[in-house]
């Protein structure tokens, strides 16, 4: 049930704030509510005048998700409707953020004849979930509602071949930096211990809900003075509330005193910490008798990745600053060009979601031609420890060759940035082209929106993962059996279209 309304008043409006002067009209379309009612608070809280009902002549900004939003909303003739300015609203998070007005160029929607969808687009969004067919090829695709031949459907997806590849991670708005106002910092670094102890416990459940949490709470354009004021946000339930009180009345959390005092919790949560130690390893250890990080340094049952975990336990444990994770990635992209040309490598995770600093790097790679992926990572694994780049090898498998696990090569490893000894934890993921859209989404995240799309797609009777999206049949007994063959699609976009999930940037995902 929806919470009720609140009856309190709104705070003031200031004529002189720093939104003064504008009127601005909220494009409603993939924006959760609450959100959007927290804006509408601030903008009037700071000056402007906000248009509820429609987009009049007296509106000066329009905010929206992206262009896609926009066109949900008025369809293609906004253009002509609406000359003012028209603005993503991470504009108005930054502007926030910083207590002023930040340039608006970067933040500019633009309508113009080249932003319009592709002639193909309806046919594209057309894909529902149950439109399903296997091809001659005993390759499942899926079948869009079109009245054109076998012969048109070909040209027509020929034409898309390459889409995929054409979404490079470093497009503007892809590659736009994440600064939520990250206002109540006092609440989120107790709960980001939070994680680091319930994962480590393997409590993946407690853990996940503080991790949901922590990006609701730093998006907060306003510092938390009482915890009313978060009762109706998502991934805010009882006990979170309980904890922010706490938190914002006294300035800790008795949960996270007590666990630091527990010698057994601090314990195994300190050794589950190191690269390769689960928690019922961790477990074991404590059982043995250690107690610290240099205790376990004489244990000779850690394995070769444990003990490299603990020699670089700290320079593992140091983030990375985004400008140097930008220099790595363009040094990779040049070296992958060296082994193979035309080859594609891109750094997803916390870094395409555009935050300031990254723990690691996860590294996504293909090559448009769909073949001569095949055999390549060994080559590209030599030519960065050639380099001096890569450093010490954690895991590595090769299926590529034998067509195994869908045919993904994994490599996991230590490196440095150039000049530095430093080490950094780095993943590389080689996937064929067909499946490529699939291991972008899983490596970029995060973890709450990779959720969300695996069950999207379990109820629309499908499993998803990094490797494809499956079809699933009831099988013998009840139990729940997938196909072996992976539906195809040219693009991350058209993954979450054929979900009826709202297209997000990579910079929009840290939900």
């Amino acid at each position: 049930m929806a919470p009720k309304a609140s009856k309190n008043r709104s705070p003031p409006s200031d004529p002189d704030g720093i939104f003064s002067g504008m009127v601005v009209f909220l494009v409603d379309n993939d924006v959760q509510r609450r959100r959007l009612e927290i804006w509408k608070q601030k903008l009037v809280q700071m000056g402007a005048i906000i248009e509820e009902e429609k987009l009049s002549k007296n509106v000066t900004h329009v905010f929206a998700v992206n262009s896609d939003s926009l066109r949900k909303k008025f369809g293609q003739k906004l253009s002509q409707r609406f000359k003012g300015i028209i603005l993503r609203y991470q504009w108005l998070e930054d502007s926030l953020h910083l207590g002023k007005k930040v340039n608006e160029e970067s933040y500019t929607i633009h309508l113009d004849s080249s932003q319009n969808p592709p002639k193909n687009s309806s046919n594209e969004n057309s894909i529902k979930p149950t439109d399903v067919k296997e091809s001659s090829d005993n390759q499942l695709h899926p079948h869009k509602k079109l009245k054109s031949s076998p012969k048109t459907s070909e040209g027509s997806s020929s034409e898309m071949k390459d889409k995929s590849l054409d979404e490079k991670v470093n497009a503007p708005d892809a590659s736009l930096p994440y600064h939520p106002p990250d206002l109540n910092r006092n609440i989120t670094e107790i709960f980001g211990k939070l994680i680091n102890i319930y994962r480590a416990l393997g409590d993946d459940r407690r853990s996940f809900s503080y991790y949901k949490a922590i990006p609701v709470i730093e998006r907060l354009p306003f510092k938390i003075e009482s915890v009313d004021e978060v009762k109706h946000l998502p991934a805010i339930g009882k006990s979170m509330q309980d904890h922010i009180n706490e938190i914002v009345t006294t300035g800790k959390l008795s949960k996270l005193e007590h666990f630091e005092s527990d010698e057994k919790v601090r314990t195994i949560s300190l050794f589950g910490e190191v690269w390769g130690i689960g928690p019922a390893t961790a477990l074991k250890l404590y059982e043995k008798g250690h107690r610290s990080l240099e205790d376990l340094k004489s244990d000779d049952t850690l394995t070769k990745s444990q003990c490299l975990g603990l020699k670089y336990f700290d320079d593992i444990k140091t983030r990375i600053p985004r400008d140097e994770v930008q220099e790595m990635e363009c040094l990779l992209q040049r070296a992958g060009e060296d082994v193979l040309p035309g080859v594609n490598v891109v750094c997803g995770g916390s870094f395409r979601r555009g935050k300031a600093s990254c723990g690691d790097m996860d590294i996504v790679i293909t090559h448009p031609d769909g073949k001569s992926h095949v055999g390549f990572l060994p080559k590209y694994v030599n030519h960065l420890k050639d380099m001096k780049f890569l450093r010490e090898d954690l895991v590595f498998s090769i299926h590529s060759e034998q067509g195994t696990d869908s045919g993904v090569d994994t490599y996991f490893g230590l490196c440095t940035y150039p000049g530095r000894e430093l080490r950094h934890r780095i993943d590389l993921k080689v996937y064929p082209k067909e499946i490529y859209p699939f291991g972008l989404i899983a490596w970029t995240g995060n973890d709450v929106l990779n959720r969300r799309l695996r069950i999207l797609a379990e109820s629309k009777g499908f499993r998803l993962d990094d490797t494809g999206l499956f079809p699933a049949t009831q099988g013998s007994g009840g139990k729940r059996v997938s196909a072996s063959t992976s539906l195809k699609f040219n693009s991350e976009k058209e993954v979450f279209e054929f979900l009826g999930f709202p297209w997000l940037e990579p910079h929009e995902r840290n939900i």
